[in-house]
């Protein structure tokens, strides 16, 4: 994936270290996508003693908002990312130009857009929906509008998951988060409410394919705007997203923790659905093509 020399970078929507939710606590529950959902939802029941993880913590359900939980991880001193070019020179500049690139496009796609702050971090941090782990992988948290990475954790995981990996891999999973945040700024995150809460056709199910599609939607468009950051995006590049939607579902994950595959708690799609939503939205560039609550057929 190649990064545009001379387009500007945001910064300002990017925040290093800890941070947090400020004083908002316990409000919400944090939104797994790309490779964070599975782990807060299937590794954790399966393997969440062993890891160490806390589920009432990591579900947003400790009410003082996870204050016994550990402070957040240092990360290094934010790096003086002005233009794609500083991506070469410091290849942390690519986490605010995925963000920058991202939320400029939703700005112009969604009436009344607010811009989320993507949050990075080590270890453990304090969010409105309790406190957030880096075994969860990425999430979203609509308490406080924010994303949360722990940018090492997530480079295991994918690992772990059998993924390339890359740059267009992690653009993806970035793109997947502001779709949830997309999902709860047009009210779309309350329609996963209904239609159970596990299985191939349930509600969450659906709120994540559609995250997925529209992380296909932006790169559709992200090609093609001659200001985007992101310049250009080759056949290896797309493969390594589809091949990363593949690794992040429940079939593939069941597989690799329990060798079976149960479908009834599904609930972030499998890998074939998945990669058809991301492909949909590529292919289409169009987000009404998005809407997984409106159709039977899921793949």
């Amino acid at each position: 994936m190649e990064f545009r020399d001379n387009a500007k970078i945001d910064q300002s929507r990017v925040r290093y270290g800890g941070g947090g939710a400020g004083g908002r606590r316990g409000k919400g529950l944090a939104i797994g996508g790309g490779a964070g959902g599975l782990i807060l939802v299937v590794l954790l029941m399966l393997v969440g003693p062993q890891l160490g993880i806390n589920p009432a913590d990591l579900l947003g359900g400790d009410d003082t908002g996870g204050q016994a939980g550990q402070p957040a991880g240092e990360v290094a001193d934010a790096p003086e990312c002005r233009t794609g070019a500083d991506i070469e020179r410091d290849p942390e500049c690519r986490w605010p130009a995925y963000v920058t690139s991202v939320d400029d496009f939703w700005d112009g796609q969604v009436e009344g857009y607010r811009s989320a702050t993507t949050q990075l971090f080590r270890g453990s941090i304090q969010t409105a929906c309790g406190t957030g782990s880096s075994h969860m992988g990425p999430f979203y948290c609509p308490g406080d509008e924010q994303i949360y990475i722990d940018t090492d954790f997530m480079g295991d995981l994918l690992g772990m998951l059998g993924a390339r990996g890359g740059y267009a891999a992690e653009a993806y999973i970035v793109a997947h988060e502001y779709g949830h945040h997309v999902q709860h700024l047009t009210g779309q995150m309350q329609r996963a409410r209904q239609g159970g809460d596990t299985g191939a056709g349930s509600g969450p199910v659906r709120l994540e394919l559609q995250a997925d599609c529209y992380a296909g939607v932006w790169f559709h468009h992200t090609i093609r705007d001659e200001t985007s950051l992101i310049e250009s995006v080759s056949q290896d590049d797309l493969a390594r997203i589809v091949d990363a939607a593949r690794a992040v579902g429940d079939d593939h994950i069941q597989q690799q923790q329990t060798g079976r595959v149960v479908e009834e708690n599904w609930t972030h799609g499998s890998s074939a659905q998945r990669q058809k939503w991301v492909r949909t939205g590529f292919d289409t560039g169009d987000p009404i093509a998005c809407d997984t609550f409106a159709t039977d057929d899921l793949g």
